[in-house]
């Protein structure tokens, strides 16, 4: 017997390795468990708009987070409060990522070298599959530039048979006639998550379709349409389906030839009898058998050619973004809101959660609002959250956004939304060093240990984090056998401790393991550093990271939380 081994893949340089982004738009390659691509950064509150949950339950809101997505999307995977919420429950994902066109562009710079980009595409794919529902889906907008290479690698991600469509989006109905072929489409690939749990939802007819009804005999039961009631004759025909009918003018027929009634001659005069075959105004013409608007399916089938003349063109989201922001610089690539209802209403229900990481001018958030679903929306610029994203979205909760599909969805205004800011790291590196940053300390310290170690943070003093039946402490400063055993003194019957210092007193593990097992103390920074590196265990190759010297200190320090 033959043997076979390989596999279809897609494979490009330093693939194995992870993307670091940096503020100026650059990107640098690192191992996965470099702290500064495996950390998990805190989200702060930055503000809100019109009607938002309390503090405590600041995770159910609408979401609007400014920072790089890779960490906005780890944040939301690995903090519990927001884990609870969006892991596994993320209906319907649209991603308009830079196109890397080698372009630049007034708000980014879409030119990058086309590993980085499949790097960078393939980790926010990878983070937004795991908060996407079983039946959920992803749509991710493109256009030729890595079109064939961003299919074979969401193959590998989401798996070949999960693939449903590659939609073409007609963006331009004009001709440029400076290019050797006009170029005048975008592609969206389309993905479930669970090819056999995903339920694509039906379109609601538009005006054409409806025209094609009407009720020439007023019929009581309203508009219809009709069809013909023959069909090809062939293999599994019945000869009851070959017979002479008499129309009401007098003239016999025949089926055509090679052609069979659909019915036999019994179930034809029933249709008769109930008024639903048609013979035309004088019955004189071939029978066709009447569908009735209120009858037929609530909707159409959705096609993979979208025109520009149904859900806009970028001239159309152009002038869309112009009425809301006259006096502001026109956003270099927005998408009409016709184009995301239409995503939207294909993938999602009211109430359903709609993921955008790279929201731009935030299209996709003010559709899903208007359209009652609730959002997710990231965006890295600071200045386009700012310029274009909240004022648009507060538009749009104040009932002042008049555009768009705001009429068609019958939107009025009301809800809200929280800003989010992606919090800066909790550790700098000098001179291949790593320390904690100058503002993680005390109970900032606190809650990013918290994080990195996926704990729920509560404010509890002497405690900061509970996971099941184990109490997290966080000390900035000593860590030693008196602090140990007033931490002990005030745990739960049935609780553990995980105690974090800056600084440790050997002996306090021991008392630690001896007073309450299955206990623990550790540094910090070191253990969480050295997390990263256990926690990694998909990466091909891993480079060793210097950090500060992991010496213990016996400086005494206050319990701090």
């Amino acid at each position: 017997m033959p043997s076979y081994e390989g596999r279809l893949e897609l494979t490009w340089t330093n693939k194995h390795l992870r993307l670091l982004a940096h503020d100026d738009g650059s990107y640098e390659w690192m191992p996965a468990s470099d702290f500064r691509v495996a950390e998990v950064r805190l989200l702060h509150n930055a503000g809100s708009v019109g009607k938002v949950a309390p503090e405590w339950d600041r995770a159910k809101d609408n979401l609007l987070i400014r920072g790089d997505a890779l960490n906005a999307l780890t944040s939301l995977i690995e903090l519990p409060e927001f884990a609870r919420e969006y892991v596994g429950k993320v209906k319907l994902a649209y991603l308009d990522p830079p196109f890397n066109t080698q372009q630049s562009f007034l708000q980014y710079d879409d030119a990058l070298e086309h590993s980085v980009w499949l790097t960078m595409m393939r980790d926010r794919l990878a983070q937004v599959k795991t908060l996407l529902a079983p039946d959920g889906s992803i749509w991710v907008h493109c256009d030729d530039s890595e079109q064939a290479y961003l299919k074979v690698m969401m193959d590998e991600l989401f798996q070949r048979e999960n693939f449903v469509a590659n939609i073409i989006w007609e963006k331009f109905t004009t001709r440029e006639n400076r290019t050797d072929i006009s170029t005048s489409h975008d592609y969206i690939i389309v993905y479930a998550v669970n090819r056999h749990l995903w339920k694509r939802n039906l379109l609601p007819f538009g005006e054409e379709q409806v025209e094609r009804y009407s009720n020439p005999d007023n019929d009581p039961r309203g508009p219809w349409s009709s069809l013909p009631i023959h069909a090809k004759a062939g293999p599994g025909r019945r000869k009851e389906q070959f017979y002479t009918i008499a129309l009401p003018s007098g003239r016999k027929i025949d089926p055509p030839p090679g052609r069979c009634w659909l019915y036999v001659e019994e179930r034809f005069k029933e249709l008769v009898a109930d008024n639903r075959i048609w013979f035309g105004p004088d019955g004189n013409n071939a029978p066709r058998v009447k569908k009735f608007l209120a009858e037929v399916s609530q909707g159409l089938v959705p096609k993979t050619l979208w025109l520009g003349d149904e859900v806009g063109t970028t001239g159309t989201a152009k002038a869309e973004i112009l009425a809301l922001f006259p006096q502001s610089p026109p956003f270099a690539t927005p998408k009409p809101e016709a184009l995301l209802q239409r995503i939207v209403q294909i993938g999602s229900n009211p109430g359903d959660i709609v993921l955008d990481c790279f929201l731009g001018s935030g299209t996709t958030a003010a559709v899903a609002h208007k359209m009652g679903r609730r959002w997710i929306g990231i965006e890295r610029s600071g200045e386009t959250v700012n310029t274009y994203a909240v004022p648009r979205l507060t538009k749009v909760i104040n009932g002042e956004d008049q555009g768009g599909i705001t009429k068609t969805a019958g939107w009025t205004g009301g809800g809200g939304f929280r800003l989010l800011e992606v919090a800066p790291s909790m550790f700098e590196e000098q001179g291949g060093q790593v320390f904690l940053s100058s503002w993680a300390t005390n109970s900032r310290l606190a809650e990013a240990t918290a994080a990195q170690l996926h704990y729920d943070y509560e404010h509890d003093p002497p405690f900061c984090g509970r996971r099941g039946h184990s109490r997290l402490a966080v000390v900035d400063g000593l860590v030693n056998e008196s602090v140990v055993r007033v931490l002990i003194k005030a745990l739960g019957e049935s609780e553990r401790l995980l105690v974090c210092g800056t600084a440790i007193d050997p002996a306090a593990r021991d008392i630690a393991r001896e007073l309450r097992p299955g206990s623990s103390v550790r540094k910090i920074p070191q253990s969480i550093l050295q997390e990263y590196r256990q926690g990694m265990l998909w990466v091909q190759q891993s480079l060793p990271l210097a950090t500060a010297d992991d010496s213990e200190v016996s400086t005494p320090a206050e319990v701090t939380v």
